[in-house]
């Protein structure tokens, strides 16, 4: 694996990458983040992006529990842009439990943790940074984020399914709802905090990610702009999409 002897007195970032999921929206087989986008599989991309900032020292990848050694051959096929350490471990069966087995090998002397999706492949690098710039100014939890565009409507409950007709119960105020993104940044001690005392709560029970975990401590979450090249790759259309920002790029900046 690409590795870097960490620089005492100089900031360290750990980013967790949870890739252990299987990404049943881009259909069957290979795990979503596995799947290639520019003939690289998309969490290379997502390693790439992180290993470009030069705050960030290791990057851990959480992987299927049955294909660690797959993903750590397939990480040492395509190393980062510059040296950093990166390492693979065994993931759990929901996205939490990975992250908790990715903080489980966090180094020592992290100042930052960034936990961030393997499927969002492309996000640039000074969206990296500013949410780790922000954690060392003193945020316990820092989300990137995009105002919402899209009139949102809520409802009482999920339907059934299949296209049935869902009861609307009111309308928010999209000026005041933001679409998050990540990386999400923490001071390690305060993400550990909240693995700890919040193990085994999923969504069903308030926190749908890691920053709704430290909302539940009682801690401020604060907001950075997010990117719109930081979108998450779910469906076929999404893997269009960052096929086209790729394009760009090549062509206005080397990429």
């Amino acid at each position: 694996m690409s590795d870097i002897a960490p620089v005492p007195g100089v900031p360290h970032t750990a980013v967790i990458i949870p890739a252990a999921g299987r990404g049943v929206r881009l259909g069957p087989g290979i795990p979503k983040a596995l799947r290639l986008l520019n003939g690289v599989p998309i969490l290379v991309h997502a390693v790439r992006a992180m290993a470009a900032a030069r705050s960030v020292a290791t990057v851990i990848v959480v992987a299927p529990s049955d294909g660690a050694e797959g993903v750590r051959a397939l990480l040492d096929e395509h190393p980062p842009p510059r040296p950093v350490h990166v390492q693979v471990v065994p993931g759990g069966e929901t996205r939490q439990e990975s992250v908790r087995l990715g903080l489980a090998a966090l180094p020592a002397d992290a100042d930052v943790v960034l936990v961030h999706d393997a499927a969002r492949p492309l996000v640039p690098v000074d969206s990296v940074e500013a949410v780790a710039a922000a954690v060392r100014a003193g945020a316990p939890a820092v989300v990137p984020a995009l105002p919402v565009t899209d009139t949102i409507k809520q409802i009482a409950a999920p339907g059934p399914g299949g296209g049935a007709p869902e009861p609307v119960t009111g309308t928010p105020d999209r000026a005041l709802l933001r679409a998050v993104q990540t990386p999400q940044g923490f001071a390690p001690d305060v993400l550990l905090d909240a693995h700890e005392r919040f193990a085994g709560l999923g969504g069903t029970e308030g926190a749908s990610d890691d920053a709704g975990m430290v909302e539940r401590l009682g801690l401020p979450v604060v907001l950075v702009p997010g990117h719109e090249e930081a979108f998450k790759v779910t469906r076929p259309l999404d893997l269009v999409l960052a096929e086209a920002v790729l394009a760009r790029r090549r062509i206005t900046d080397g990429y």
